[in-house]
């Protein structure tokens, strides 16, 4: 498993390094996965859910910016428990600071948020939050309980309970677990664990009655209240969350320089 990794890391950075330059030849298609009928219902609500964030907030016009952080999605999705969901990772054109996940594998993350961030690292750390809400369900789990579904329309119900909750909130637990396994997921994926604890580090400067956080201040836990965590995470379990081979700062400015946000 540590040799498909690292193999696979290296094909992740040879696709970075060349996103600069003319494509070449395309590879042929991977084997398409198969799906229980339970993933594709879940697959078909995170698509008409991404739809309705799209619609409300569009995507950042820059396929660089969009290539690369797919590319950094991709791969730390691949070291959770459902590599083989449909992952798909967006910047929103929307100087807010925020982040959204929906159920099937679609992450979207706002060009505000974007703009805070300063390596790879702490990139990685927020996509890895929203994968793991992913791979707990968390969102899914949310919408089944308070969703009135009916023959015709399920899918829309949902679809329109889900943007509730994303203006509502998960639970501070559901969001803490979330911290946790971002952990996990970013160590594993060769990066520096504390990205995460720095990104959110960033936040507590921002005063809580900025515009720029209103939807983060009312549907997350304070980011007092997450770096507390994290830090004793951190710090009652070194050796499994072993400083990580890259921050990738460079590379990360070579991709990202001053996305713009509307």
């Amino acid at each position: 498993m540590k040799r498909l990794r690292l193999a696979l890391l290296a094909l992740l950075l040879l696709a970075l390094n060349a996103a600069a330059e003319e494509p070449a030849t395309p590879p042929a298609p991977p084997a398409q996965p198969v799906y229980t009928a339970e993933e594709l219902r879940e697959i078909e609500l995170g698509d008409a859910i991404a739809a309705r964030l799209v619609g409300a907030m569009p995507l950042l016009d820059n396929t660089r910016i969009q290539a690369y952080v797919n590319a950094v999605g991709a791969w730390v999705a691949m070291q959770g428990e459902r590599p083989d969901l449909p992952w798909k990772f967006g910047v929103l054109n929307n100087k807010s600071i925020a982040s959204f996940s929906t159920p099937g594998g679609y992450v979207f993350i706002t060009s505000g948020l974007l703009a805070l961030t300063i390596s790879e690292t702490e990139l990685a750390g927020v996509l890895a939050h929203e994968i793991a809400h992913v791979l707990k369900k968390h969102h899914l789990a949310a919408i089944d309980k308070t969703a009135v579904s009916d023959q015709s329309g399920e899918i829309t119900s949902k679809a329109a309970a889900a943007i509730e909750l994303y203006a509502r909130g998960l639970s501070a637990d559901e969001e803490f677990e979330a911290d946790l396994m971002a952990l996990t997921l970013i160590s594993r994926a060769g990066y520096d664990p504390n990205g995460l604890p720095a990104l959110v580090h960033k936040l507590e400067s921002f005063d809580r009655n900025d515009g720029m956080v209103a939807l983060l201040n009312k549907t997350m836990p304070s980011p007092s209240e997450r770096l507390q965590r994290l830090e004793q995470i951190l710090l009652a379990h070194p050796a499994d969350f072993k400083d990580g081979l890259q921050v990738n700062g460079d590379r990360f400015s070579r991709f990202v320089a001053n996305p713009t946000a509307q």
